[in-house]
């Protein structure tokens, strides 16, 4: 169980994120066309997963400008934006903003990966959906950076994941 604040206020989430040199667990989310989806969607890329509460957010909606900025021009390497929100939400919020480069992934079907990510958060108004987080994946899925964000409300470090991809 990691502590991690909501506005300042205490809240935890299920367990830690998975460690540095891990091999990341294997997931399945829905993408925009409610298509199960698993790490193996993505073989033989390098991959961020953005982990947010909701893209209809102020924070989570930068984050993921953010991210997809900072890779536009990188081939090697996928944006997955997980949250709690439903397919058609996240596509409508890409579609608005122009990101056509994020990959956006629904925890519509179950909650398994953010309890196998240790994001679940378990107390206070968020409580079932994931807290915010970062990890970047090698292109075999072995876990080179992890950030779970101590206040929902900040952003992550953009540079810090970005550099464990180098």
């Amino acid at each position: 169980m990691a502590a991690i604040t909501l506005q300042g206020n205490p809240i935890h989430t299920n367990a830690d994120l998975p460690a540095v040199g891990e091999q990341a667990p294997d997931f399945k989310l829905v993408d925009k066309d409610l298509n199960d989806v698993s790490l193996a969607n993505f073989v033989g890329k390098k991959k961020i997963i953005s982990i947010v509460p909701s893209l209809d957010t102020p924070v989570c909606a930068v984050s993921t400008k953010k991210f997809a900025d900072l890779v536009a021009t990188r081939n090697d390497v996928v944006v997955l934006i997980v949250s709690a929100d439903l397919p058609f939400a996240m596509t409508r919020f890409c579609s608005s903003e122009g990101l056509a480069e994020v990959v956006t992934l629904a925890m519509m079907r179950n909650k398994d990966f953010a309890h196998d990510y240790g994001v679940l958060i378990e107390d206070g108004p968020l409580a079932g959906i994931a807290a915010r987080a970062v990890l970047a994946l090698s292109s075999d899925n072995q876990v080179l950076h992890t950030e779970l964000v101590s206040e929902i409300a900040n952003e992550p470090d953009y540079d810090a994941a970005l550099a464990a991809l180098s």
